[in-house]
């Protein structure tokens, strides 16, 4: 298996409920931050995709809620390919605080043609750079620090 990527994230207040818990969709976001950034790391850019005509959606996401994290937390995003196909990719995703694993997720990442949203080929270089990645055990883990949006 390859490599994870690793997003370190702070859990801030508008990620929370009343109580100071993380809210239950917020997992998703992190996940898709952590996804957006490996995606980066390996130079496939969003605005690249875009011009070659593809759009990447979420095309399923079962997701397992573990334990909380909560308000001030400092988590750690692990994310790494597990099935590369034509037209989509899965990922395996987990959340821990410390060595605590709160959430993981299997989220499939469909190719989709922007102007008509019907499933076509991820771009090449997408393929390329997620191939490569996938076939790396000693890759070294990536660690980009997430900014509060």
């Amino acid at each position: 298996m390859c490599t994870p990527f690793i997003l370190n994230k702070r859990v801030y207040v508008d990620h929370t409920d009343v109580g100071g818990v993380v809210y239950h969709a917020q997992y998703l976001v992190f996940l898709e931050h952590a996804r957006t950034e490996a995606l980066r790391a390996l130079g496939v850019m969003q605005p690249a995709v875009h011009n070659s005509g593809a759009i990447l959606v979420v095309a399923s996401a079962n997701v397992q809620y573990i334990a909380p994290a909560k308000l001030d937390d400092t988590l750690k995003i692990t994310t790494q390919p597990i099935k590369l196909a034509r037209t989509y990719t899965v990922f395996a995703q987990e959340v821990y605080r410390g060595g605590v694993l709160l959430c993981r997720g299997e989220i499939k990442i469909a190719c989709v043609h922007k102007a008509t949203f019907k499933i076509r080929p991820l771009p090449q270089p997408s393929r390329d750079a997620l191939s490569l990645w996938m076939t790396q055990t000693a890759m070294p883990c990536f660690d980009v620090h997430g900014s509060h949006e």
